[in-house]
């Protein structure tokens, strides 16, 4: 069965593929400049960041995703959503928000997004205190935290909270 066809099911029995079977998992950082990736591993545990992709165009940006969500076997796009710190849908929500839907219109993979609210401070906190900030880009290690946390979100809605 295709990708395509198993979500379609999981669609229409409402079950949610990622709880049922775990996979690899993309996350992105949009920027207005640069769009970080990180991925999971295949279990769906581990948060890495993986790349940077500079943006050119939404053509090229999708494509670029397209890519690497094939290569990596991504079962899922999970995108950081900028809301402001009260939680509200500012300028740059919006922004990502159409970027994200037109996205989701050229892929083969479910996107969602996941609040992305301290992702960048969070980062460049754990980079400077592992001291790989200069070989890990802070675009990358942002998509991680976002990830990592989605992954710790939904660990939590299982019921499997992390030991």
């Amino acid at each position: 069965m295709s990708k395509d066809a198993s979500h379609q099911s999981d669609l229409e029995t409402g079950q949610d593929p990622i709880s049922e079977l775990p996979g690899r998992v993309m996350a992105l950082d949009v920027g207005d400049r640069r769009v970080g990736v990180a991925v999971s591993d295949p279990t769906g545990t581990l948060a890495t960041p993986h790349t940077v992709i500079q943006r050119r165009s939404k053509a090229e940006d999708f494509a670029t995703v397209a890519r690497l969500a094939a290569e990596l076997d991504v079962e899922l796009v999970v995108v950081g959503l900028p809301l402001t710190l009260d939680g509200e849908i500012g300028p740059q929500a919006r922004r990502v928000t159409r970027y994200t839907q037109a996205l989701a219109e050229t892929i083969d993979v479910p996107v969602e997004f996941h609040d992305e609210r301290y992702s960048t401070v969070t980062a460049d906190e754990l980079l400077m205190e592992s001291s790989r900030k200069r070989r890990v880009p802070i675009d990358a290690a942002a998509a991680a935290v976002i990830l990592q946390d989605y992954l710790e979100s939904q660990r939590n809605l299982r019921g499997n909270p992390q030991v």
